[in-house]
Parts: C-alpha cells; structure tokens; sequence
C-alpha cells in the first residue's frame, strides 16, 4: 500500500472529510441549530433566555471537566463567575478600559486565584475539598461586598458598556446571541478535545484512582490545579459577557447558591458526559422560566426533588437514569434457602 494513502474496509475511509463528517456530525448539527436560531426566532425575550443558556453552559463545561473528568468537585465557582463579571464591571466603567480587553484581565485574574487557591485547597478530598471550594466562594462573596470603594458594595454596579468590534455592536440580542453562542461552541469543541486527548486520559484516571493513576506516571497535582484553573476561566469568561449583556453586576448573583444550581446541572447532564452538560444547562435554565409562570417559590422545591430522584435512580445523572427506565430496576438476587443441618 502506498505511503500516506487512506485505508479502507468495509466501513468506508479512515480519513478524509467523510470520516471527518461522521465523527463530528453531533457537534455541526448542534453548532447549525443554534447558530441559525435567529434566522426563524425575533423574540428578544426567548434570545435572551438562549443567551444566558449558552454562558450557563460555558459555566458547565468548566464543572464537567473539574467534576466529570477529573472528579474533583468544587462548590466555588460562583465566585469565578463574580470575578470575571466585577473586573470587567470595574475596568470599563472606572478605568474606561477596552471591553475585550477587560474580559481578558478578568479571565487571567480568575486564573491567578484558582492557582493559588486550587495548590493547597486540592490536597484535600472528597467533603473536604467541597467544604474547602464553599469557603472560597463565600469569601469572594463578602469581599464584593465589603469592599465598597471598588465593588459600590451591595449596590453593584451599573452602567457597564457593551461589547462590540468596529461599527457591530453585540448589545442587541440577535447579535449577542451568535456571539456567547459562537464563544461557546469554540469552548465545547476545546472540551471535546481535551477528554479525547491523552489529557482527559489522565484526567478519567485521576477520577477512578489517584494512587493508581499516579502510579501510571501522571502528575496529579499538576493536573488537579490544571483543570481547576480551566474551569475557572471558562467561568470568568462567561460572567464577564453576561456583565456586559445585562449592564450591571451586584453580589447576589454569585452566592453560594448559584454555585449549588450549576453542580445540580452537571449532575442532572451525568457526570462524565460532556454534551450531559448541555441539557443540564436547559433543565437550570428553561425549567426555572417555565415554572415562574405558575409559582416562582416552586423552582427549589422542584429542582431538589429531581435531584434527588436522579440520584436514587442512578448516581450517573440523567444517562443512567435514561438507561435504568429504558431496562427496569434492577432486581435483588433471589436467595436460596439453606437447608437446616441434621440434627445429631
């Protein structure tokens, strides 16, 4: 067989653009769907909606890496979000800095802390290190708060400009819509890449034994801190074009509960499924809107309860989930009776 030339057999070529077509057919057909939406949808509410859907899941890729892949979980990543929305908030508005520029600080930031907070904080495990990321979260929080000179305190900060290259601006939501949307996509197919990669190898190995793992040869340290500091830039990044979508940022927004909705997204995806992390995202996005039409108060009540009915079903989200109804419950082995001994 000549050098280079493409192999075949009963499946068709190895290489090429078809082989190039069926291996990444989901992702060009999602990434057309919600490119496209605009073309058929004018309601600026609904683009809204979809918007923050698509920072939600750039919020979500970063979990699915952290918690998914590598199985570390953190309850901080609220605070990333605050991070990046304020440093933009505070650059633009104070300083009259280059949104895009802003952004970019506000994601090297979110970088800086994770490193330096994600070196001792991931030694620890399992509770521990969910205690740990909840701490962190809360003092981000309180720093919002308290430091009123920067931050305007509980009162946010308003007046964020939007972002825009040349004469298009990306205030509108059509245009904001194929912006977040297209940033990311740019995010899903990084990630996709990563789990495939001899990285996500490590990572997977990481999360089913450390020891092991490390025995294999793979830094884990190196590679906790790794994707810590991934997942909080995808956050950052994400917290900083809502800032400049909706113009104004105030602590609420990052507490310790919005940290808790995004895990229960990843979870209600199926930890380990990176496109999981897409229809996470809808339920913690969609359903919240769906249910403030009939009771607003209904949203936690009903988010715990399907927590909890994912995770007694199957541990794995919503695809074991998917697979125990589609097989049944499992059912208990039956025990044989025992014959009682002869008696002497």
């Amino acid at each position: 067989m000549a050098p280079g030339k493409a192999t075949t057999g009963s499946r068709g070529p190895t290489r090429g653009f078809p082989a190039f077509m069926r291996r990444h057919a989901g992702y060009l057909v999602f990434a057309v769907v919600v490119m496209t939406i605009p073309a058929y949808l004018s309601n600026d509410y609904y683009l809204s909606v979809l918007a923050f859907t698509a920072t939600r899941f750039m919020m979500a890729l970063g979990l699915s890496m952290l918690l998914g892949l590598a199985g570390q979980i953190s309850l901080g990543q609220a605070g990333f979000v605050g991070i990046g929305a304020y440093s933009t908030a505070i650059l633009t508005t104070r300083l009259d800095l280059n949104p895009w520029l802003a952004l970019a600080v506000g994601a090297v930031l979110a970088a800086v802390i994770a490193g330096l907070v994600g070196i001792p904080t991931l030694k620890l495990k399992g509770y521990y290190l969910a205690m740990a990321t909840l701490g962190i979260n809360e003092i981000i929080y309180i720093l919002l708060v308290q430091l009123k000179p920067l931050t305007n305190g509980t009162d946010g900060i308003s007046g964020i400009p939007s972002l825009s290259i040349g004469g298009l601006d990306f205030g509108g939501p059509k245009a904001y819509h194929l912006l977040v949307w297209g940033v990311a996509l740019l995010m899903l197919r990084f990630v996709l890449n990563l789990s495939a990669s001899r990285v996500g190898r490590a990572l997977r190995a990481l999360r089913r034994s450390e020891p092991a793992a490390e025995s294999l040869g793979v830094d884990a340290a190196y590679r906790k801190v790794l994707v810590f500091v991934l997942a909080a830039v995808f956050a950052s990044i994400a917290g900083s074009f809502d800032a400049h979508y909706v113009h104004y940022v105030s602590p609420e927004s990052y507490t310790i509960t919005f940290s808790i909705i995004l895990i229960t997204g990843v979870i209600i995806g199926g930890l380990g499924s990176i496109w999981g992390a897409m229809w996470g995202t809808l339920a913690i996005v969609i359903l919240p809107e769906l249910l403030k039409q009939v009771n607003e108060d209904l949203t936690n009540l009903v988010f715990g309860v399907l927590l909890i009915v994912i995770m007694i079903f199957s541990g794995n989200g919503s695809p074991g989930f998917r697979r125990r109804l589609a097989g049944g419950w499992p059912r208990r082995p039956r025990q044989e009776a025992v014959p009682p001994e002869n008696e002497e």
